[in-house]
């Protein structure tokens, strides 16, 4: 009988992304902390279900007569699709217009007036959504960005009885302009 085999090391308890983390609009790197963000108005809101990232490279196969498919030196990235979810806990003007991506939002009598666009503009765009969680082995943080953010799924939102409504956002990055070459999203993992 063979020894069992694992990935488990001396330094697995060290890299453990743990908790739900934090969800912030623009969110400065450098600058903002965890606190000072906080305090500054930046933070989403609680969540249940904490939430997700994603980076995903479109990967084009080059064709090159009598080279087969998966060559090496063959591949290029066309594009970067980056997204984030969250599932946020607390519905507030701020997080149903994130949703809604083209919204604005008027100061009425006793409310806020909250109405979808029928264009969307510059300003419709989050310079950033952040994550920020914690890793097991530093007081760092790991921060996640996902840059020129914009929600194009809509708002669904579902209440029941007993239960609190959680608002489910996915924002999408987005090529700036003037950089067309730098794909809208960046990682920042502490240093060990």
């Amino acid at each position: 009988m063979g020894k069992l085999k694992s990935g488990y090391s001396q330094k697995t308890k060290d890299n453990l992304l743990t908790g739900a983390g934090a969800y912030f609009k623009n969110f400065t790197v450098g600058t903002d902390t965890y606190e000072s963000a906080k305090e500054a108005g930046k933070l989403l809101g609680a969540t249940r279900g904490g939430g997700s990232f994603k980076a995903v490279a479109t990967v084009r196969q080059i064709e090159v007569d009598g080279a087969p498919t998966r060559t090496v030196g063959l591949e290029t990235i066309d594009e970067w699709e980056t997204s984030m979810s969250m599932n946020l806990l607390e519905t507030t003007k701020d997080t149903l217009q994130l949703a809604l991506g083209a919204a604005s939002v008027e100061n009425g009598e006793g409310h806020y007036v909250i109405k979808g666009k029928s264009n969307v503009e510059d300003e419709d765009y989050i310079e950033n959504i952040t994550y920020v969680g914690t890793i097991s082995g530093t007081n760092e943080p790991v921060i996640i960005q996902v840059y020129n953010a914009l929600s194009t799924d809509g708002l669904d939102l579902q209440t029941a009885s007993k239960s609190e409504a959680v608002l489910g956002v996915t924002v999408y990055g987005h090529y700036d302009v003037d950089d067309l070459e730098t794909p809208p999203y960046a990682i920042y993992y502490p240093k060990e």
